[in-house]
């Protein structure tokens, strides 16, 4: 979108309005810096091409906090957009990258069930110890990713995390761990009750 220093330019007028209220035309606010816009916009949407061509006109860093600290990446991640997490990790988004919580892209996709993500995330480290990392990472309030695919009973995802290595006796600052954060009687809380006491017997 083309706003610079909150004008509209003239010649991108019609694509950068969006109708409001009333029929009145509205310049969307946004913190995010002018040079990553486009970035943004086709990550928030899932647009691909849009993502492609962002990317190849690029003058800055494809790990840049976009919004609130996300980078691009953790927005695709947030939104769910598989097409779009392949294409930043083809082009070098980083794995590890922290948000202004602490969260790394794959506690996003930990928390909205996103298995074919989380997967392919996974896989795209480039050694265990990045895996080991990253599956032991933990935000501002001590959740790793198996803490966020618990309190959302993503019964897949949680399944994939405990075979990579995640630990289910990992406590976050308020001393909970995974099960914990899941309701009683669901299927999450059975299998990571199971997956912690076959780590205790060990």
């Amino acid at each position: 979108m083309a706003v610079r220093n909150g004008m509209v330019d003239e010649d991108d007028e019609e694509e950068a309005l969006f109708p409001g209220q009333d029929g009145l035309m509205l310049v969307p606010e946004s913190d995010t810096p002018p040079h990553l816009r486009d970035l943004a916009a086709a990550a928030e949407i899932g647009d691909v091409d849009g993502l492609r061509r962002a990317v190849d006109n690029l003058n800055g860093s494809i790990n840049e906090p976009v919004e609130d600290g996300d980078t691009v990446l953790h927005l695709t991640c947030l939104y769910g957009h598989l097409p779009c997490v392949q294409l930043l990790l083809e082009r070098g988004a980083c794995l590890e990258v922290k948000d202004e919580d602490g969260a790394i892209p794959l506690h996003d996709a930990c928390a909205g069930g996103f298995a074919e993500i989380v997967q392919l995330l996974i896989s795209g480290a480039n050694d265990p110890e990045c895996v080991k990392r990253m599956l032991e990472s933990v935000d501002v309030e001590g959740d790793t990713p198996l803490h966020h695919a618990a309190r959302g009973e993503h019964v897949d995802v949680i399944r994939l995390l405990l075979a990579s290595g995640a630990s289910p006796l990992k406590t976050n600052i308020y001393g909970k761990t995974p099960n914990e954060l899941s309701d009683p009687d669901t299927e999450a809380r059975r299998i990571l009750e199971a997956a912690a006491s076959a780590v205790a017997c060990q």
